[in-house]
């Protein structure tokens, strides 16, 4: 994996997530704005549940949890222009995706990449555990799906998505998305997004100033 920067922030992103399609949508632009760099890190919620005891989501764990995040998911992204709808089943199978992302670290594309699969996802309703699928959502953006797919079948990315579940839990995330600056600070949610980035900022700024 490439190293972290000491001025980014880290996203840690799930493909199965319906919040990390919110914030990956839109991490980019306000980054740049904001002068930001942001290092993406994919990593697996499976592992995170089964440490406090869960077998599935909290969405399926608790019904009106669940409905309730469906319905705001919806609003927000009606008021952002964004098609939305819960793949069935929930919470989509994503370790493949999560695994792709992982071959693509460092790679220009990976944000490409993993923005184009939560919209074949949550805007599409295709099953990312497809290989099919994501071999198109590959292709389309001129990449090689043959040699990326094989390439998540391997054991280095095997172990590096691993490595990065563990990396997150250490750092305590507990869910998707997740946003850690540069000095540890953690950011839960798609809505704590822009005080993540505004506190890299001043960490970047004084790094420069300094």
């Amino acid at each position: 994996m490439t190293t972290i920067p000491a001025t980014a922030l880290t996203f840690w992103f799930e493909p199965a997530s319906t919040y990390s399609y919110l914030s990956a949508i839109r991490i980019a632009d306000l980054a740049t704005a904001a002068g930001v760099a942001v290092a993406w890190r994919p990593f697996l919620l499976g592992p995170i549940f089964k440490a406090q005891g869960w077998t599935t989501s909290p969405f399926n764990l608790y019904p009106a949890k669940g409905r309730y995040m469906v319905r705001d998911i919806e609003r927000i992204a009606a008021e952002r222009r964004l098609a939305f709808r819960l793949p069935q089943p929930f919470p989509a199978a994503s370790l493949l995706a999560a695994r792709l992302a992982v071959a693509l670290d460092g790679h220009p594309h990976l944000p490409d990449f993993v923005r184009a699969t939560y919209l074949a996802s949550f805007a599409d309703g295709r099953d990312i555990a497809d290989p099919g699928v994501l071999a198109d959502v590959l292709g389309r953006l001129g990449l090689d799906a043959a040699a990326l797919l094989m390439r998540a079948g391997g054991e280095p990315v095997k172990q590096a998505l691993r490595d990065n579940t563990e990396a997150a839990m250490a750092c305590g995330v507990f869910g998707a998305p997740t946003f850690t600056a540069s000095d540890g600070e953690l950011f839960w949610g798609d809505d704590r997004l822009e005080q993540a980035l505004a506190w890299q900022q001043r960490i970047t700024n004084h790094i420069a100033t300094n």
